[in-house]
């Protein structure tokens, strides 16, 4: 008796469900087959709306057009390829890049607010997205494009107190306009024109990272102000050696002066004393194992296992070479800390986003990343700075009037000639920036100083 009421039960339970199920699929079909024009240009659809939608602007800082839209899927870029660093691109088959894909939601009128009211928020949505303005100066963008002319390399120019980019150039580079038609020849390039090498090239950093070694020594105490080398032309590490650059010999120095002209015997004897610890220590301080969130996606530095280095191995990160790779991104963030009291800025792109009603929805507020140095070594190693280009390998990036910090910078590499760097600071009306240029094999530091010695002047005529 039990048996048959359950089976009944269960008959009952499944005809029920089956009706459900019927009644489902008949929804279904009336949704596709009667009401699908409806349904298609309702204003609560934002698979149809997003179609119609125009993509906002992105300006620069003084509201000049870097990317705009003349209707949906129209994207214009009137800077060309010396923008596209900082826009990146959007096209229909390959998506996104840049700008155009970290700030989609906003430039599409996406936002994450609008979602976040639901269906009002889509009812709310205009058929125009928002327009983003940038820390950019493109004024300053085209200089900096200009003064790299034809070579391969990157430049970044930062504001040192709040961390906002100036320019961020990389070249070669190629017209945002272009990349969907040519992407096939374009991703096959050996000279890698869609890589943003401001912000993902990893290169080993050479003599520039001497002023973060000078900082590390002071901090772990293994020399003082005092302390002379003798600068001999070679440090011998067991059974081989480090030389200087270009066979250089500057006789005893002190610590200034060993920075100054740049001696690769003492950061190198100070880098083994500091051994695996001491400079970990200091890489850590500066930001160099961390990456950070915002506008700007940035390759991760790649560092050595300090613990595991020889004593040659850990010279050679003492003078920038070995293992040890970074961004220029990263070292315009190093040589601004030492002009911000040892306060490195995480740094950013974008001022502020406006609706198309001409609301301000975001507004970037500067932040500090890390406490790197402290105040006093900070400006201990902005002098020595300011006399490599006084006295030192840095005089070709002097401007007149203003005052110019710097580090040259001369980076092996397996496959090719040399890189040249050159990073710093200068102090302008208004706001000191920061900087970072790289030439790639352009064979020393110095071919870096005239484009540096271009971005000042620009900007301070500006």
């Amino acid at each position: 008796m039990g048996n048959k009421i359950t089976k009944k039960h269960i008959l009952h339970c499944s005809m029920f469900l089956l009706g459900c199920f019927g009644i489902l699929f008949c929804y279904l079909v009336y949704i596709q087959v009667f009401q699908a024009e409806e349904l298609n240009v309702n204003p609560l659809n934002r698979r149809g709306a997003s179609l119609d939608i125009t993509r906002g602007a992105i300006l620069d800082c003084n509201g000049e057009q870097l990317a705009f839209s003349n209707g949906p899927g129209e994207r214009r870029y009137p800077f060309g390829a010396v923008l596209a660093p900082v826009t990146g691109y959007v096209g229909e088959a390959l998506g996104s890049s840049g700008l155009e894909n970290v700030l989609g939601d906003e430039l599409s009128g996406q936002s994450r607010m609008l979602r976040n009211l639901g269906p009002a928020g889509q009812l709310l949505q205009s058929d125009r997205g928002s327009d983003v303005r940038l820390t950019v100066d493109a004024g300053v963008q085209q200089a900096a494009y200009d003064a790299l002319g034809d070579r391969k390399g990157a430049v970044v120019v930062l504001d040192a107190a709040t961390g906002g980019i100036i320019a961020m150039v990389s070249r070669p580079a190629v017209d945002p306009e272009q990349v969907e038609a040519q992407w096939t020849e374009l991703s096959q390039r050996e000279d890698s024109p869609l890589l943003n090498r401001a912000a993902n090239g990893l290169y080993p950093p050479g003599s520039t990272i001497k002023v973060l070694i000078a900082d590390a020594a002071l901090d772990e105490k293994v020399t003082d102000l005092n302390e002379v080398f003798d600068c001999s032309g070679r440090l011998e590490i067991g059974d081989t050696y480090i030389g200087e650059s270009h066979g250089a010999v500057h006789g005893r120095v002190n610590l200034k002066e060993a920075l100054t002209y740049s001696c690769n015997y003492t950061f190198g004897t100070l880098a083994m004393r500091m051994h695996g610890s001491g400079l970990e220590d200091a890489f850590k301080r500066f930001g160099f194992a961390d990456t950070f969130a915002g506008e700007v996606q940035e390759s991760r530095c790649h560092l050595p296992r300090f613990s595991e280095l020889g004593d040659g191995d850990t010279a050679q990160t003492g003078i920038g070479q070995g293992e040890l790779l970074v961004t220029p991104l990263r070292m315009a963030m190093l040589a601004g800390a030492y002009a911000n009291g040892g306060k490195m800025m995480v740094p950013y792109l974008v001022d502020e986003v406006v609706s198309p009603q001409g609301i301000v929805i975001r507004k970037a507020s500067p932040a500090v990343w890390r406490d790197a140095t402290t105040g006093q070594r900070a400006a201990i190693i902005d002098g020595f700075m300011e006399n490599v280009v006084q006295n030192g390998t840095g005089t070709g990036a002097a401007v007149a009037g203003v005052r110019v910090t710097g580090k040259t910078g001369t980076a092996e590499n397996p496959s090719g000639a040399e890189h040249g760097w050159f990073i710093g600071t200068a102090e302008l009306p208004g706001r000191v920036i920061a900087f970072a240029i790289i030439v790639e094999n352009g064979g020393s530091g110095s071919v870096a100083l005239p484009v540096a010695r271009q971005i000042i002047s620009t900007l301070n005529n500006r």
